[in-house]
């Protein structure tokens, strides 16, 4: 008995082991012998070091054994003290290790030592809020530290400036005077550069940076830390370091909790040992409730998604979990959602639970009271923050990007303190700084990603698992996933044990980038020197060998293969693809519910294929309407009909839990018959022939009375089966489809008439489709090692020259004019549109309120799902901004830019906060303009603090073109809104 039921009832060998045994012990001195890492260097060729190697040791085995820059309280990790020695070498390293395993000391000993020499150093990271929390730990730690986000700037003197990735490139792109003085910058989280919208920052801030400067990049584990290291040392020509670790100094435990059931199954425990046998067990608990609820599993859940926390097992469930967490001791939990609103019902639902003292609730009172000193009067009587003090008093609290900044920031720091025992967050909180818990768990395995409800990937994984287990509080972290439907054990294998993801660039060329470019034409910086320098040249150029390779080897296969008769046999090959594609577009519209259903009854015979897999023909049992997830791969949100299909599988495919796997009935192998789930757009072919079916399946002889019951189908009909005809047996008179039916009869009979169906030389056949698929495989490799990335790259940055000049930002010879001086100055929002309304005389008819309303639409925000109704006197400025913006794409459009028209207005224009922003600007207070809007209070925050930052860009631009009154407007309108709580000081500064 491995399950360990809800705490209060007996114990069971599970729950001894999450305690600590003498073969834990043995366990954890084990690991303690693998506390390594992993070294590496790229050293740019014929470079030669001059370091002194008995202080420094050499480039492969860095040591260092002079005075040390700053020392630490505790013993280093080896990881820890490879990074010092490459960083005393005065070379640049990247570090990549979990997030508890102490990255921050090597950015540590990087400013000490930049204090040491009387040089400065450069912080950046991803975000604004991680900034200021970076702020306040290094100004503890160091006092000389300054901070300069898009919101606040202090001390821009200091020797250590923390920044946002944006300000730091600002600053490249403008050639600022700090960076003479700067010798390290600091690159915190640098996996974000694989983030679609910003990562592209990153990749141009690194190569832009003057190569004496070194680097330090502090990274989440990526499984091509060596590869990116390369592009360091090809681009600034210098030796750049890889100290790799993947230990964590507090082991973790992985369990699942199945919904609805009642206990915790450990599948990997600290030794990243797969425990195949509780696996298996956790699967049964999934169809003993099948049988039990009367298949109640299948309703209205969506795939993986968790039940909302008013349902009675969801909330149940979740209620449960925490409860056993605080019996078991098992505080702090953090509990993860994929989604805002999930949080925030979920800790809800918890109003019975109360984790603490009476002391540690009067000190949670008193930072309360004290965190909202910081607004105005009418804004702490605020919803939003009256019903958190009660929550927080009870030692639970929410974390997500939609709460207001105080109480995001004022949750942070009692979490720190332990007075927060179980928070409920959404993954950005495993993202920045360290904040760990002993326990993490995952209310969903599933989460949705704009375009389908996917699988967590290990990547995700690892970064939210690993805020499980404190170091040097915990013995071990304890993960614990909540499952709500049977899952393969492979997809949780790789979840739970995973490779880390690699770093891929997401490069791509912005005007901004471009007119910067084309206005600091120095020589070697230009658009194209960024291009050939990106990441992701680098990347596509390092495959290119491969595949050179890849194409000789086949190009020998294609010569080997006998080519006799070879016309005969591509004309009859020509034939049976045309025969297939026809037939695949009969079946799609044959397929469609209103016309298939009526015949999908039981016992008829279908043929089933998946992909490239063919399961031959199989036995109809039932139809049945429910969310498709069987078999197939219908995108999640579409409701399907599931046909129950009697499928030939490889022997003893469903008992391992898996799903049944397809083997094709072949000459003498003894298979077995299974129900599959099958989706319609998986049905090839409908059978005349339906035979009758036993009422009881369940019986291995029942379902193998069926299999020879179809085999012996086959041998009666040689030719294959006879088929449905759609016309005449289906009734279907669709004109469409009357001529698929005669064209395909009309292929049958050439085929039957060919001489190569009488005599079917297989090996001839066969011979001269692998030729056929050779070749092809040839000609695409061919194309993508002609179709550069370079070229691609290329022609796209002529076709957005081309729009810069039909603009007029740029004249014919690429020289920058005034409109260009003016867009480069802008990174906040569409730099094409908002100058084009600079200069169309848009902005000069309205007052300040209403600029910073219409400003207010080009910054990113929450979609709102309530209709839009605006007041006269921005709905004429929404049509204006509307159609330039119309003008612009298909201007874009005409120079052979790859956009939608209708896409780009509908993605740059966002009116969802207007209303807001007019009524704000005009002086509402925060409390009426919050229910204006469904969207949450911190997003709003978020987009009035990005929307000022944005008129501020803007106002430079003006200035820049000598538009003084426009100056003045963008200035008011700023000034409009930097008032009570959405500009209140975070509690960091």
């Amino acid at each position: 008995m491995e399950e360990s039921p809800i705490p209060g009832k007996r114990k069971t060998p599970e729950e001894v082991e999450v305690g600590d045994t003498p073969h834990q012990e043995s366990a954890l001195k084990r690991r303690n012998l693998t506390r390594t890492c992993v070294h590496e260097v790229a050293v740019p060729s014929g470079y030669t070091s001059t370091k002194d190697e008995k202080v420094h040791g050499t480039l492969s085995n860095p040591e260092f054994n002079g005075e040390m820059a700053k020392t630490y309280k505790f013993e280093l990790d080896p990881f820890q003290k490879v990074s010092v020695a490459c960083l005393e070498r005065n070379e640049s390293v990247l570090v990549s290790a979990h997030t508890s395993a102490g990255k921050t000391a090597v950015a540590e000993y990087a400013i000490a030592m930049a204090f040491r020499d009387k040089q400065r150093v450069i912080y950046t990271s991803p975000l604004k809020a991680l900034s200021n929390q970076k702020y306040r730990e290094l100004h503890q730690e160091f006092q000389d530290v300054g901070l300069m986000t898009g919101d606040v700037t202090l001390s821009p003197n200091a020797s250590c400036l923390v920044m946002t990735t944006e300000i730091l490139r600002g600053m490249l792109f403008r050639g600022s005077e700090i960076l003479k003085e700067v010798a390290w910058v600091i690159f915190d989280e640098i996996h974000y550069m694989k983030d679609r919208e910003r990562g592209v920052v990153w990749e141009e801030s690194i190569i832009f940076l003057p190569p004496e400067i070194k680097m330090v990049f502090l990274s989440a584990t990526m499984s091509n830390a060596t590869e990116f290291a390369e592009w360091i040392c090809h681009l600034h020509k210098q030796p750049c370091h890889v100290v790799y670790t993947d230990f964590r100094p507090t082991p973790l435990q992985h369990y699942v909790f199945p919904m609805g059931g009642a206990g915790l199954y450990l599948v990997v425990d600290e030794n990243e040992q797969f425990k195949e046998d509780n696996f298996m067990k956790l699967q049964d608990t999934f169809t003993k409730q099948k049988v039990g609820d009367g298949n109640k599993s299948s309703n209205g859940k969506g795939g993986g998604r968790i039940a909302k926390a008013g349902n009675a097992s969801g909330g149940s469930d979740i209620y449960k979990i925490v409860k056993m967490i605080m019996e078991r001791k098992f505080q702090p939990v953090i509990v993860f959602s994929f989604s805002r609103r999930e949080c925030e019902q979920h800790a809800m639902s918890m109003s019975k639970l109360d984790f603490n003292t009476q002391e540690e609730k009067d000190v949670v009172e008193q930072v309360f009271s004290n965190a909202i000193l910081c607004l105005n009067e009418e804004d702490r009587n605020l919803p939003a923050i009256e019903l958190m003090l009660p929550l927080l008093q009870r030692g639970i609290a929410v974390h997500h990007s939609g709460l207001l900044p105080v109480i995001k920031e004022l949750v942070e720091l009692l979490f720190q303190e332990g007075l927060v025992k179980a928070l409920f967050a959404t993954e950005t909180f495993a993202m920045g700084l360290n904040m760990p818990a002993k326990t993490v768990v995952f209310t969903a395995v599933k989460k949705w990603d704009g375009d389908s409800h996917r699988y967590i990937g290990s990547g995700e994984y690892i970064q939210m698992s690993g805020r499980a287990g404190r170091r040097g509080k915990d013995e071990r972290g304890i993960c614990i996933i909540m499952v709500d439907e049977r899952m393969e054990m492979n997809t949780l294998k790789d979840m739970v044990l995973g490779k880390p993801a690699p770093l891929v660039s997401t490069f791509r060329l912005s005007y901004y980038s471009i007119l910067n470019l084309m206005r600091r034409a120095e020589g070697q910086f230009t658009a194209e020197h960024v291009i050939k320098n990106s990441f992701h040249q680098f990347q596509y150029e390092k495959a290119l060998p491969g595949i050179g390779k890849k194409v000789s080897k086949l190009e020998e296969e294609a010569a080997v293969l006998d080519a006799s008769g070879e016309a005969e046999v591509a004309e009859y090959h020509k034939l049976k693809l045309e025969m297939a594609q026809l037939e695949k577009k009969m079946m799609s519209e044959i397929t469609r519910p209103e016309r298939v259903l009526y015949y999908l009854c039981t016992g008829r015979l279908i043929k089933v294929r998946e992909g490239g897999t063919d399961w031959g023909w199989g036995v109809v049992v039932n139809v049945v309407k429910k969310p498709a997830s069987g078999l197939g791969t219908l995108p999640s949100r579409v409701a399907g009909y599931i046909v129950d299909t009697l499928l030939h599988c490889s022997p003893g495919s469903s008992e391992s839990g898996s799903r049944p796997r397809p083997c094709p009935p072949q000459p003498g192998e003894k298979g077995e018959m299974h129900v599959v789930p099958v989706q319609l757009p998986l049905i090839s072919a409908l059978s005349k022939v339906r035979i009758s079916v036993p009422s009881d399946l369940r019986p291995l002889e029942a379902r193998q009375s069926i299999l020879l019951a179809v085999q012996e189908l086959g041998t009666r009909f040689p030719e294959g089966l006879p088929k449905l005809n759609p016309v005449k047996d289906m009734k279907i008179e669709d004109p469409e489809i009357v001529d698929l039916v005669n064209q395909i009869e009309e292929l049958e009979r050439k085929l039957r008439a060919h001489p190569l169906h009488k005599s079917q030389d297989v090996n001839q056949i066969r011979n001269f489709e692998r030729k056929a698929e050779v070749n092809h495989e040839i000609q695409q490799l061919k194309s993508k090692m002609r179709d550069s990335q370079l070229q691609k790259f290329r022609d796209e940055l002529k076709n957005r020259s081309r729009v810069l000049k039909r603009l007029g930002h740029i004249d014919a010879d690429g020289v920058v004019q005034l409109k260009g001086r003016a867009a480069c100055l802008i990174d906040t929002g569409d730099e094409l549109l908002v100058t084009e309304l600079m200069f169309n005389g848009t902005f000069n008819d309205l007052d300040h309120h209403q600029v910073a309303a219409l400003a207010s639409c080009f910054i990113p925000v929450d979609k709102s799902s309530e209709q839009i109704h605006l007041r006269s006197e921005l709905a004429k400025p929404l049509q204006q901004l509307q159609e330039s913006a119309r003008k612009i794409a298909e201007i874009q459009y005409e120079c052979k830019l790859d956009l939608n028209v209708d896409e780009y207005v509908e993605s740059t224009v966002r009116p969802y906060l207007m209303d807001v922003i007019y009524c704000w600007s005009k002086g509402a207070s925060f409390a009426d303009v919050i229910q204006m809007t469904d969207i949450f209070e911190g997003s709003i925050i978020r987009s009035a603090r990005r929307l000022d930052e944005f008129l501020n860009q803007l106002c430079a631009a003006a200035q820049a073109v000598g538009e003084v009154s426009l100056e003045k407007k963008f200035a008011a309108a700023s000034e409009s809104l930097r008032r009570g709580i959405m500009f209140a000081n975070s509690l960091y500064l």
